[in-house]
């Protein structure tokens, strides 16, 4: 007969993205799994895999709970530029803010430590960029089709621009400690959409 669970596998998984995404992933051992999960190494490696496996599980949930809300927030009806904004701005109050900065945003912290030489992370990640691009450039030719953003931007460029703005505020966020370097660069790029 087989054994139930005595553990909530979510839980767990939430436990492990926490542990992943405030010390890294090399950072963090098995052990410090097996201790922060509070299960045993058995039941670690029967529900999760090895702890690569359960790296990009921890990756994928972290996905599944923060790409949906910035679908909603390009997607949703009237005017696409304060919308385009506001998430530009948000990133930048998140990268700045004491209690959030030091940890950054997972998918970037993944493309800074294991993108350069794991094909497995470095495509989620991709694929986490190319959505928010997507988004980004669907909400910009949205704006310009409303006269919200000049007939001669480039809404991909755009696009891109604010893409790489974004992770890379959350970079110089994980250091910096003077807000006016992360504002001042939003600000100055959001003005290309005037």
């Amino acid at each position: 007969m087989a054994r139930t669970k005595e553990f909530d596998p979510d839980a767990a998984l939430d436990a492990a993205l926490g542990l992943f995404w405030a010390r890294g992933y090399e950072a963090t051992t098995l052990s410090d799994l097996v201790e922060h999960l509070g299960i045993g190494r058995a039941s670690l490696y029967a529900t999760f895999g090895n702890k690569h496996e359960l790296y990009l599980k921890a990756m994928d949930r972290y996905l599944e709970t923060r790409d949906p809300a910035i679908v909603e927030e390009l997607s949703a009806p009237g005017p696409a530029l304060p919308a385009v904004r506001a998430l530009v701005r948000r990133f930048a109050a998140q990268a700045s803010a004491d209690e959030e900065r030091l940890n950054g945003c997972f998918v970037t912290n993944s493309a800074a430590e294991l993108g350069p030489h794991d094909t497995t992370v470095a495509r989620r990640v991709d694929l986490s960029w190319e959505l928010i691009e997507t988004l980004l450039y669907a909400a910009l030719t949205r704006a310009r089709a409303g006269g919200e953003l000049p007939a001669d931007r480039d809404p991909r460029a755009l696009a891109r621009m604010l893409l790489v703005l974004m992770q890379g505020i959350r970079v110089v966020g994980k250091v910096s400690s003077d807000p006016g370097r992360v504002r001042d660069a939003t600000e100055q790029a959001l003005s290309l959409l005037d």
